[in-house]
């Protein structure tokens, strides 16, 4: 089994090119780092505990069980569960643990205000308004009842941030726009009821590189931090995480012999392969197509990837700096790689591109 790498310098650079870029935008522009899905596959904490210690104060999250773990783990930042949410228990557990918890829905503002009063603590919240993607917060439309329920909410809880999410800043410049708008208006009205709401972020990485006007008083940033964005990458981030495996057998095998499944490969000369114990199963060849992190979109990418497999694209590994071609398709957990010419020993190391999202949990990580 191959180990993911993760280069120190290489996160260290991009966090502080995204933080320079901020300071462009606004000197007080506030960056939260969003830690969700195992820290993007950096390992939950890990990841979250460098971005600490390279200066960022504020993390996010999309599950209760995240936050609590970084709790857990001895995190003290602030820490946004993103995901609003009626269920009573999880309200409970993050009021314990001094989760900043969001509220979509007056179900959530509901069950919020009772666990309060039982377990009589004043948590920060942060507001969230559905724009346009459907999912959690309250519909932008719905102004009354918003402004109705953070009136509520303020004899209860400290009003910290009210925030949205675009759903395709990646591409639809039009859309995005429109979903801007959507907020700024909530903004107004709330303004004109004279409520003040400090933090405001609608921005996610691939808003915050293509639309840094947008950005208000605080970004999201995840896959920037990976330097894996689906924009123009004008930041000069660099990408983040790779399999590190190595050589456990090597063998000739003479002309016309079938590599792997379902014969899809026949050498055309004597060939000298090394064998490469690391295949799909780790996440190798699986790729994300975009910064669109939802359960269907990353399903629908690892059936793609899945299929992709079964295809003769062109393959490579490194050893030694110089790329060499996979031959037949990638194995659950092996892949055989050309070596006709060279020298090389049983375990030197092979360097394999992965995203490190898709890497499995079982896979260790290595800061390096």
């Amino acid at each position: 089994m191959g180990i993911l790498v993760i280069e120190k310098q290489d996160l260290k650079h991009n966090i502080k090119q995204i933080k320079e870029y901020a300071k462009k935008i606004n000197d007080k522009l506030k960056i939260i780092a969003i830690v969700k899905s195992n820290g993007y596959g950096l390992g939950l904490e890990e990841y979250a505990n460098f971005l600490i210690d390279n200066g960022i104060d504020y993390l996010a999250v999309a599950s209760t069980e995240e936050a609590i773990k970084l709790r857990e783990a001895g995190i003290k930042a602030d820490i946004l569960m993103m995901s609003s949410t009626a269920i009573e228990q999880e309200l409970e557990n993050m009021l314990k643990n001094n989760i900043t918890i969001t509220i979509g829905s007056t179900e959530a503002k509901e069950a919020l205000i009772k666990i309060i009063k039982r377990v009589n603590k004043k948590p920060k919240i942060h507001i969230k308004i559905d724009t346009g993607f459907g999912r959690y917060g309250y519909l932008y439309t719905d102004t009354e009842r918003i402004i109705k329920d953070i009136k509520e909410l303020q004899k209860f809880a400290i009003i910290e941030g009210i925030f949205s999410h675009f759903s395709t800043s990646f591409y639809k410049e039009k859309w995005t726009n429109l979903q801007y708008e959507r907020f700024l208006e909530v903004l107004k009205t709330i303004e004109e009821h004279k409520i003040n709401i400090p933090i405001k972020h609608i921005s996610n990485s691939s808003a915050f590189i293509r639309f840094p006007q947008m950005s208000l008083s605080a970004v999201r940033i995840g896959s920037a931090f990976l330097g894996r964005v689906a924009v123009a990458n004008k930041l000069g981030l660099k990408k983040i995480g790779y399999l590190e495996s190595e050589i456990s057998e090597i063998k000739t095998l003479p002309k016309g012999w079938n590599i792997g499944y379902s014969n899809t490969y026949t050498t055309k000369k004597e060939t000298k392969v090394a064998i490469v114990p690391t295949g799909y199963a780790e996440g190798y060849h699986m790729k994300l197509s975009s910064d669109m992190l939802s359960f269907g979109n990353k399903v629908r990418d690892v059936i793609q990837a899945i299929k992709s497999l079964f295809k003769n694209t062109k393959l490579y590994v490194e050893i030694n700096n110089k790329r060499y071609p996979i031959l037949g398709r990638i194995g659950m957990y092996h892949v055989t790689v050309d070596i006709t010419g060279e020298d090389f020993k049983i375990g030197e190391k092979v360097k394999m591109n992965a995203n490190p999202l898709y890497v499995d949990s079982s896979v260790r990580r290595l800061y390096r």
